[in-house]
């Protein structure tokens, strides 16, 4: 039976080993892009809280970036921390996901908050081989080969953990060790086997949560594994999709409506920004511990302090700021906590830095697995080949 997985395990790696170093490389480097990213601009990401001074209201806040930023941009939302030394985060129509860090006791703009370029390229690699889909949700050469390399992963992980059990207690210690004193082939056959070990089982978490961004199929079947049905994921992405259509025509509308004002004809009335002064008085008697508030003009979403993407919607009316309803995170279907679920174990913030390191770890063994096995298995073809 061992010889059969063998197989397995050498045919799947061969073809796929570099592939597969490049998808954990590139993980263990997106691991800490937030961390990074705060260290290399702390100004954007920290302010000085002045001593007995209360951060400004969102209306407040709204008119400052007004002053200080153009007409052509439009503030769609406010988040605001709960941490004093943090800074209000806004979002505009036409800027997408990029956003403003914003003093939030004085107003002053800080700049720019964005990852850096260069995680941008290592995310296309690690998701697409750097050949991104047309759009979301359609398929790419790079996504599918990523998609089949990570497939593969698992069978190899499984196979490698079936031929790691040992035969014996002896042989057992010896596998739980790397040996630094018996060669070079044998130091390397133990950062194989040994590493390959205590790496397991964090690859195969990253692995199998990491395949519903591959395949649609697979995503289908994990979300009703873990508590919807079939047909309500179907339908949950089906509405995903019209939401982000709806979306598109918004921002088009939107375009329209400003080329119309530029061409004298009347706009609809603004949205009173006071509105939000009323929703955040109302969330804050309601909520004594949150990590983020976001302010939208429909909504607003609070993050609770977890380690999980915990997030509570509360409905308003956009004309009063009267709270209207508040759904808990706990309230919300299943299948849509599922994708929270599934991003926070694909990437280790489950369970705050000390996950994070334990991934970064288990990421950048399996981007060594390949290359000792390539080495194992060149070096075992060579023997063979002198033999003869």
């Amino acid at each position: 039976m061992k010889k059969i997985f063998a197989k397995i395990h050498l045919w799947l790696s061969l073809p796929l080993g570099i592939v597969l170093t490049v998808v954990c490389l590139s993980g263990a480097v997106l691991v800490f892009e937030g961390e990074i990213t705060r260290a290399l601009h702390p100004e954007l990401y920290q302010v000085a809280a002045p001593a007995d001074a209360r951060p400004l209201q969102p209306s407040q806040l709204a008119d400052r970036i007004g002053e200080q930023m153009p007409d052509s941009l439009h503030l769609v939302s406010l988040q605001l921390s709960a941490r004093s030394d943090e800074p209000c985060m806004a979002a505009f129509r036409e800027t997408g996901r990029k956003q403003l860090s914003v003093d939030p006791y004085t107003g002053n703009v800080n700049g720019w908050a964005e990852s850096p370029a260069f995680f941008g390229t290592v995310r296309k690699l690690h998701r697409w081989l750097l050949d991104p889909p047309p759009s979301k949700g359609e398929k790419s050469v790079g996504k599918a080969i990523v998609g089949v390399s990570t497939l593969a992963l698992v069978l190899i992980l499984v196979s490698g953990l079936i031929l790691w059990i040992p035969r014996s207690r002896k042989a057992l210690r010896n596998r739980l060790k790397v040996s630094y004193s018996d060669g070079r082939r044998r130091f390397w056959h133990d950062c194989h086997v040994s590493l390959g070990f205590y790496a397991t089982l964090l690859l195969l978490v990253m692995a199998l949560t990491g395949l519903t961004w591959s395949f649609g199929w697979y995503r289908t079947a994990a979300y009703a594994l873990f508590g919807g049905t079939q047909q309500t994921v179907a339908a949950q992405e089906d509405l995903s999709r019209k939401v982000d259509s709806g979306n598109r025509q918004s921002r088009a509308r939107s375009g329209e409506r400003t080329a119309g004002r530029e061409h004298g004809e009347t706009e609809t009335r603004p949205f009173d920004h006071a509105v939000w002064d009323d929703v955040l008085e109302q969330l804050t008697a309601h909520y004594t511990a949150y990590k983020t508030i976001v302010l939208t003009q429909t909504e607003a979403q609070v993050t609770r302090r977890s380690a999980m993407r915990r997030i509570d919607r509360a409905t308003f009316d956009p004309r009063n700021g009267r709270l209207a309803e508040i759904t808990r995170y706990e309230d919300t279907p299943r299948q849509q906590r599922l994708r929270g679920w599934f991003y926070t174990f694909h990437t280790g913030t489950w369970g705050g830095i000390w996950t994070k390191i334990l991934y970064f770890l288990a990421a950048l063994i399996g981007a060594t697995l390949p290359l000792t096995g390539y080495y194992l298995w060149w070096k075992r073809y060579s023997n063979k080949k002198n033999r003869k």
